[in-house]
C-alpha cells in the first residue's frame, strides 16, 4: 500500500515508527511530519487541517490508505472529503466525530444508548450555570463544549473556582469551544484509558494506558495534553476489561450505527474506575497522545494490516497479538507549556538513542535546522522505555530523560509511580 499519515505530533511519530515495520506498506507519507516522523516517512507541506489541499495530493498521488491521526482534521470532514473522490481513509466520519468535537453531544448519547457517565447539565449562558454549580456545590468539573487541544477541562476543587472557570470560559478563555459548556459530577476512583479499534460493527480492544494530565508531579498544576503514560494500566483487569467492553463500547457502536452514523477508526475511551464500576469521563475519536507512544511499541500485529481491516470493515475475522512487556513514557515540554512555552533552544542527547531498542523517541514539538533539532513546540519529546514490567520500563525511560537535555526542558519526575507504589 502506498499511505498518508495525517499530523505532526508524537502520536503521529508512533503511528509512523509503527507502520514503516509493516510489510503491507510499501511507501509511507506524512503530511506534514515532523523531524522524527521523517526518519519513517516521506514528508509532505501540507497542513493536516487543509482538508482539500491532502485529499487532492492523496488523489494526485494515488495513495492506497490515508490515516488520519490528529482531531482537527476529522472534525473538518477529511475522511468525507478523501471518500468522495474514492480513497480509503481511517478514521470517522465528520459526524461521527461528534464524540469527540462535542461534549454536549456525547453526554446526550451516552444518556440515549444507557452508557455509564457522569451526571451533567449543558449550559449556553453563564447565570444558569453559576445556579447549578450552587445547588450541587464542589469538587465539580466544568468542560468546553468543542475542541480545546486538551485545555479545555477544569476540575474544580472549589465553588469559587467552578463559579471563575466558568466565568472565563463565557468571558472567551476557549473561543468558540467554551460557548456552550458541559458541567458534570465529579467522580472519585482510578483513571485509566481504554482504546478500541472499529470497522463500524465489530471492535477490537487495542490496548490499555494511564495518561497524566496534570502539568506537575502529584498532579497538580493546569491539565495538559498529557505529560507521560504508561501501558499497559494494571488496574483494568481482564474482567474490567470485557466489562468496559460491554457496557461502553459496544453499545457505543450500535448506537452510532442506529444514528446512521457508523465509527470506524480508533475509539478512545477515558474512563473512571468507580465503586459503581467504570464510568466514561470523554470519548476521543483517534489514539490517544501520549498514550500511543507507550501502546503501539507493545504491539505485535501488523498495524497496517489492522488499520486497512478496520477500513474494509473485517475486523471480525481478525485478533491481536502483544508484545510481553510494559512500555511507560515521559514527555519533556517546553518551560511555560501549556500557556506560553519557550522554544527555539538546541536539543541534545538524541544521537545516543537512534538505534536503541528499549528507549524510544517519539518526536512532537521539534524543527530540524540542518543537523540541529530544536525544540519548537510546548510537548517536545516523548521518551518511552520498554522493560519486562513497569519498573525496568520506567528505569529505561527515566535514564535516558536524564541524557537528553535543553536548557528550557521540563518534565514530571513521577510517571508511574502510583501503579509502581
Amino acid at each position: 500500500m502506498r499511505v498518508l499519515l495525517v499530523g505532526s505530533g508524537g502520536r503521529e511519530h508512533a503511528l509512523a515508527w509503527s507502520l514503516d515495520a509493516s510489510p503491507m506498506v510499501d511507501a509511507l507519507y506524512a503530511a506534514p511530519g515532523n523531524p522524527g516522523i521523517a526518519q519513517h516517512a516521506t514528508c509532505v507541506a501540507i497542513p493536516a487541517a487543509d482538508v482539500e489541499a491532502l485529499a487532492a495530493w492523496s488523489a494526485a498521488n494515488a495513495i492506497d490508505l490515508v490515516v488520519v491521526g490528529p482531531e482537527a482534521p476529522l472534525a473538518l470532514g477529511l475522511v468525507d472529503a478523501l471518500a468522495a473522490r474514492g480513497i480509503k481513509a481511517f478514521g470517522p466520519t465528520q459526524a461521527a466525530a461528534r464524540l469527540e468535537t462535542s461534549k454536549a453531544f456525547a453526554k446526550a448519547f451516552c444518556t440515549r444508548h444507557g452508557i455509564p457517565t457522569a451526571d451533567f447539565a449543558v449550559f449556553a449562558e453563564a447565570t444558569p450555570a453559576h445556579a447549578y454549580v450552587d445547588a450541587k456545590g464542589a469538587p465539580i468539573v466544568i468542560k468546553a463544549d468543542g475542541l480545546a487541544a486538551g485545555k479545555g477541562v477544569v476540575v474544580a476543587m472549589t465553588d469559587a473556582d467552578a463559579h471563575a472557570a466558568i466565568d472565563s470560559a463565557f468571558a472567551g478563555a476557549f473561543g468558540a469551544a467554551g460557548e456552550t459548556l458541559v458541567v458534570e459530577e465529579f467522580l472519585e476512583g482510578e483513571e485509566a484509558s481504554l482504546f478500541a479499534l472499529s470497522d463500524g460493527t465489530h471492535a477490537l480492544e487495542i490496548g490499555t494506558a494511564q495518561d497524566h494530565k496534570r502539568l506537575l508531579d502529584g498532579d497538580h498544576g493546569p491539565n495538559t495534553g498529557g505529560m507521560g503514560a504508561y501501558s499497559p494500566a494494571p488496574q483494568l483487569t481482564d474482567a474490567l476489561k470485557a466489562q468496559v467492553m460491554d457496557e461502553i463500547v459496544r453499545p457505543t457502536l450500535a448506537g452510532m450505527a442506529a444514528e446512521g452514523t457508523p465509527f470506524q477508526g480508533f475509539l478512545y475511551c477515558g474512563l473512571m474506575l468507580t465503586d459503581a464500576g467504570p464510568k466514561l469521563i470523554e470519548y476521543n475519536v483517534r489514539f490517544g497522545d501520549p498514550e500511543a507512544q507507550v501502546v503501539l511499541p507493545r504491539l505485535m500485529t501488523d498495524l497496517g494490516q489492522l488499520l486497512l481491516g478496520a477500513v474494509d470493515g473485517v475486523l471480525a475475522r481478525m485478533d491481536l497479538r502483544w508484545y510481553p512487556e510494559a512500555c511507560l513514557g515521559v514527555v519533556l515540554a517546553n518551560a511555560g507549556y501549556p500557556e506560553q512555552p519557550r522554544t527555539g533552544d538546541a536539543i541534545e542527547g538524541l544521537v545516543a538513542f537512534a538505534d536503541a531498542d528499549d528507549v524510544l523517541v517519539f518526536h512532537a514539538g521539534t524543527q530540524a535546522d540542518g543537523e540541529r533539532i530544536a525544540a519548537s513546540g510546548g510537548r517536545v519529546l516523548c521518551v518511552a522505555g520498554r522493560g519486562v514490567d513497569l519498573r525496568a520500563a520506567h528505569t529505561r525511560a527515566y535514564g535516558a530523560v536524564e541524557r537528553i537535555t535543553w536548557p528550557s526542558r521540563i518534565y514530571r519526575s513521577d510517571i508511574g509511580s502510583r501503579a509502581l507504589r
